[in-house]
């Protein structure tokens, strides 16, 4: 031991052995840090699968627990109306809904399985009104109806009675010239009505699907159909019916005047007063048109001798047409002694 050791009193402490790099490495293989590496690396690739499995699925879950409001159409039914009873207005067929939850709830929400149904057991006619709350709607815990529009459904109810009612055909167009419709028939005549009494009551006639009739000269048979009446519910027992149209040829009246009077098998001279007169017709307007008036009006001299005569003035008219009136309905005759020359 040396002076200065001596002197200070400490012991040197004793020198290890250097070690070489085998003795290193095996030091290292025994490190608690070393194994807890190695089991960290071990799988490495499922570990880091799980944890974003895991993150996704913490995401989601919290996600769907966020609360949100949710729009609807859902359907309103009607049922229980008494028999005899029926709807006359246009109720609504479906209410907007807003529903708050969370999202994955409200995703899970089937607007049909929400129908609302109202119970029209207890009503009549006239008027009712239901209301239409939150409440009415089944919906799963820890979501809420928010909103219900429209909140308020109005009905209109009336009795279904039953009417026979005439049947009214309905013939549009003009017939053939000279021509006219005579009768437009119907079979059957009458109709059985069905629906709202409000409707039903007022009806005066069921018209039909018009019949055209233009430029016809004859007859006409059809089957039509039957127009429905205005009103919510209202039915007819047919729907068609039978059509007779009868067309006639137009019968008219036609007057002439200033047509001469002439005096037929007289072999005498002879004066007539009044030498014109007048006379009104009637018959078929094609028939009419082509009457002439020579020859219209006429006094009968056969067998009467010379001297002053009161005659009856008649009247010439062809088969079909028939007199109205004439003017005058006699005549003064004059008859001379000097024959007619017949050369």
């Amino acid at each position: 031991m040396s002076t200065a050791e001596q002197t200070s009193g400490k012991v040197p402490e004793p020198q290890e052995p250097e070690a070489g790099g085998a003795g290193r490495r095996s030091l290292a293989r025994q490190s608690p840090t070393s194994g807890l590496w190695r089991r960290v690396r071990r799988n490495i690739g499922l570990k880091i699968l799980s944890l974003v499995i895991a993150i996704g699925l913490w995401t989601f879950v919290n996600a769907g627990q966020r609360s949100a409001i949710e729009s609807m159409q859902v359907p309103v039914t009607y049922h229980g109306l008494a028999q005899g009873l029926v709807i006359v207005n246009h109720p609504i067929d479906f209410v907007k809904i807003q529903v708050m939850g969370p999202r994955t709830l409200l995703s899970l929400l089937d607007p049909e399985r929400l129908a609302v149904k109202l119970d029209l057991s207890s009503i009549g006619p006239g008027q009712a009104s239901f209301k239409i709350t939150p409440a009415m709607f089944d919906i799963p815990r820890q979501t809420s109806v928010t909103s219900v529009s429209p909140s308020d459904v109005m009905l209109d109810v009336d009795r279904i009675v039953r009417r026979d009612v005439p049947v009214r055909l309905v013939v549009q167009g003009k017939v053939a010239k000279g021509y006219a419709v005579q009768s437009a028939k119907v079979q059957p005549p009458t109709v059985r009505v069905i629906g709202p009494s409000r409707y039903v009551d007022a009806l005066e006639a069921i018209f039909s699907e018009p019949v055209d009739v233009t430029g016809v000269s004859s007859d006409v048979d059809r089957t039509v159909n039957l127009r429905n009446p205005s009103g919510v519910g209202v039915v007819l027992s047919i729907v068609k019916v039978e059509a007779s149209i009868t067309v006639t040829q137009k019968v008219t009246d036609r007057e002439f005047r200033n047509v001469a009077l002439q005096v037929k098998d007289s072999g005498y001279r002879y004066r007539i007063m009044p030498k014109t007169g007048a006379v009104t017709v009637r018959g078929p307007e094609l028939l009419l048109a082509q009457l002439n008036s020579d020859g219209l009006l006429y006094v009968e001299a056969k067998d009467l001798r010379p001297g002053l005569h009161s005659v009856a003035v008649q009247v010439n008219l062809p088969d079909g047409i028939k007199l109205v009136r004439q003017s005058p309905d006699t005549a003064k005759l004059r008859l001379y002694p000097e024959k007619i020359s017949r050369n």
